[in-house]
């Protein structure tokens, strides 16, 4: 029997999938005629799909009629179709992907810093076509290595690469760039992360079949990557674009197969074509049933010669024995280690009742109706009515019952489908049933282990609250020999950790405004999970004032909104702001506290020189120490503490420095006390404070030079 096995991350990818749904709303929500400039991706089926929905296929904008609606294919077009469609009064609808849009702004910020654009991909591609266009057609395109010494000597490039392209060909064409830059070269890895890790993955498995077939539209760009990486390990490697294409001829002599497919290939045609590749590979291994002859029935390893007499009636000619036709087809007996259908008829305390269409009922004892033992009731298990596989274990037990078993049909049928799902690295979906030492054992048909390093991406505390819940998991060790299932949880959640990651930073932009849940408080700052990565929130940017720890604003676990600051793609990292939701109390602070006004305040902090307050959040002002009263005072905390709420007079305000001289005295004029300093009250004497580096002269000495 030919293995096939599949690729990881085979077909679809988060682009293309995006654009087909993108394409299948519009098509609902708009009532005129709706195009696609060009194929909405590289795929004939899907096209034709969507070509019964009602979505035309246009090649130039004049076919369109005007107040219709344009969806912007997966490849992205350049400024001037865009400008175009406008002026054609078209309804301009954006299934771009996002990784592409992100490759053409930066195309379009080179080209407008004046560097020289080099972009490694495909010159007839249209996503090339569409980057060369945003920068306004002076981007230079290199497909191969050897198209790098026809290049003019440059001083300032930056590279950019088509987002389908292979790893090895771009890290190739960079080297060969790195010797013949000048002064600056800046280099774009800008090839989507699921191409990839679908290259890396077609291209190892291609290294362990004996064939690769690769699936993807005639023109799809990334299908020929896939193609071209599989053929150079030196395995046979064929593309096809249907089932219909692949040949009985290609699996002779062989004992595995490697399936992958482009991004534009649906889940659809990849299981037709893996079911063909069965179907053909099981035809050369040929038709069993008619080597042996047209009057020859296989029946398990046991082979019985038949044929037809003049009556009907079947001659089995090894033994004479005869048998009609209407009796064959009447009960048969059970055989031991068969496993059959039956429905539940009754449920009892310590067995189950079940009807296999036999002569009797069939019985299965508790211990036999699932692998976990903590099972005290049937009825946990099965009610009357259910439809279940069971394995007959034994034709007759000592008072002729007839013996069956839930537990080994259900654990044959769980391997053959661990089997499956492990060989093609797919999720198997499971119950917890029960906390051990040193993690969970779940159900998946049967018994599988689950360690507690393998339950999340971190440490797992309380293991019990996974109990009696349906969870994802990967296959990471399978012995049928030992009756061994190892899984991890871990490994899904990687996965979809990568796939949100992936999806966040593809549609992340600065200045845009997300929600996020606090997950983490530190001296300087919180980390905001996103839903795919985490991004910093600095304590300089929670709020317009000082705060000393951002647990004194934010809690664990709390939904806040914040504005992305700046994303690092290649770090992985995001930087947000809580503040920049909120205006900037000092923009109009002159208009809010014009000099000369009197207005309340709440004194902060005291200093040696004179008393802090604050106006509101974010606005401070100093109280110098010779306006504090009208009489002479040694110390700020004669006249006030921190706390107090005064009134101060506003005596000068500066915005760029966010400065402002305050004066208590002059909004409580009181009269002058000669007498109030003690004469045993210490001299005061400079010395190093927290607040002394946002000092000047002018603040320490204050007024003193003005007139009173």
């Amino acid at each position: 029997m030919v293995e096939i096995r599949l690729a990881r991350w085979a077909g679809f990818c988060f682009g293309v999938k995006r654009a087909i749904e993108i394409a299948q709303e519009t098509i609902k929500k708009r009532a005129g005629p709706v195009y696609t400039l060009g194929p909405l991706i590289h795929n004939d089926q899907v096209v034709e799909k969507l070509t019964q929905l009602g979505i035309k296929k246009i090649d130039f904008l004049e076919q369109a009629e005007n107040r219709g609606t344009l969806i912007i294919r997966s490849h992205g077009v350049g400024p001037q179709i865009l400008k175009k469609a406008e002026q054609y009064r078209l309804t301009v609808v954006d299934a771009t992907c996002p990784y592409v849009r992100k490759t053409q702004q930066l195309a379009s910020d080179y080209a407008l810093k004046g560097m020289q654009v080099v972009i490694i991909g495909s010159r007839e591609h249209p996503e090339v076509k569409g980057l060369v266009d945003w920068t306004n057609g002076q981007a230079l395109v290199v497909e191969r290595p050897r198209e790098v010494e026809n290049l003019p000597d440059l001083t300032k490039i930056a590279v950019l690469a088509q987002t389908t392209q292979s790893l090895a060909n771009f890290q190739v064409v960079v080297n060969l760039l790195k010797q013949k830059a000048g002064t600056q070269l800046e280099i774009n890895n800008t090839i989507c992360n699921a191409t990839r890790l679908r290259q890396q993955a077609a291209s190892g498995l291609a290294r362990e079949v004996g064939i690769m077939i690769v699936v993807g539209g005639k023109n799809s760009a990334n299908t020929k990557e896939l193609f071209h990486l599989c053929q150079s390990t030196g395995t046979p490697t064929y593309q096809v674009e249907t089932a219909q294409e692949l040949k009985g001829l290609w699996f002779k002599n062989i004992n595995t197969a490697g399936l992958t497919a482009g991004a534009s290939t649906p889940h659809w045609i990849l299981e037709e074509v893996k079911n063909k590749m069965k179907e053909l590979a099981e035809i050369n291994e040929g038709n069993l049933n008619e080597s042996l002859g047209e009057n020859e029935v296989l029946v398990e390893n046991q082979v019985i010669f038949e044929t037809a007499d003049k009556d009907g009636e079947l001659v089995e000619k090894e033994s004479g024995f005869r048998m009609s036709l209407k009796e064959n087809a009447a009960v048969k007996p059970p055989i031991q280690g068969e496993i059959v259908s039956g429905t539940v008829v009754q449920v009892g305390t310590n067995e189950v009742m079940v009807d296999i269409g036999a002569k009797s009922e069939g019985v299965i004892p508790l211990r036999e109706l699932s692998s976990f033992p903590n099972v005290i009731s049937p009825s946990e298990v099965v009610q009357v009515g259910d439809k279940i596989d069971v394995m007959i274990i034994k034709a007759e037990d000592s008072e002729g019952k007839l013996i069956l078993s839930k537990e080994r049909a259900d654990t044959e049928k769980a391997w053959a489908a661990l089997e499956e799902l492990c060989h093609n690295g797919e999720c198997v979906e499971g119950v917890v049933r029960e906390v051990v030492k040193g993690g969970l054992l779940v159900d998946v048909g049967i018994r599988g282990f689950l360690p507690a390093s393998l339950v999340e991406q971190g440490y797992a505390e309380d293991l019990n609250k996974y109990l009696e819940t349906t969870i994802k998991a990967k296959i990471v060790e399978l012995n049928r020999s030992q009756r061994k299932v190892i899984l991890s949880r871990k490994s899904v959640l990687e996965e979809e950790t990568a796939t949100k990651r992936q999806e966040l930073f593809a549609n992340l932009e600065e200045g845009q405004r997300v929600k996020g849940i606090v997950r983490r408080l530190t001296n300087f700052g919180a980390f905001i999970d996103l839903g795919g990565a985490d991004g910093l929130l600095h304590i300089s940017e929670l709020a317009w004032y000082r705060i000393n720890h951002p647990s004194e604003l934010l809690n664990i676990d709390e939904e806040i909104e914040v504005v992305v600051l700046r994303v690092d793609n290649e770090n992985g990292k995001i930087s947000l702001s809580l503040k920049q939701l909120i205006p900037n109390p000092w923009d109009n602070i002159t208009e809010k506290y014009p000099v000369d006004s009197i207005v309340k305040a709440r004194v902060t902090r005291l200093a040696p020189f004179g008393a802090f307050v604050q106006l509101e959040p974010g606005v401070e002002g100093l109280v110098h120490i010779s306006h504090l009263a009208n009489y002479h005072i040694v110390s700020p905390d004669e006249i006030v503490q921190s706390g107090d709420e005064i009134n101060v007079k506003v005596l000068s305000v500066n915005p760029a420095e966010k400065r402002m001289r305050l004066s208590l005295r002059e909004a409580n004029p009181e009269p002058k006390n000669r007498g109030r300093q003690k004469a045993d009250e210490p001299q005061f004497t400079p010395q190093n404070t927290e607040d002394s580096h946002r000092i000047t002269i002018g603040d320490v000495v204050g007024d003193m030079f003005e007139e009173n």
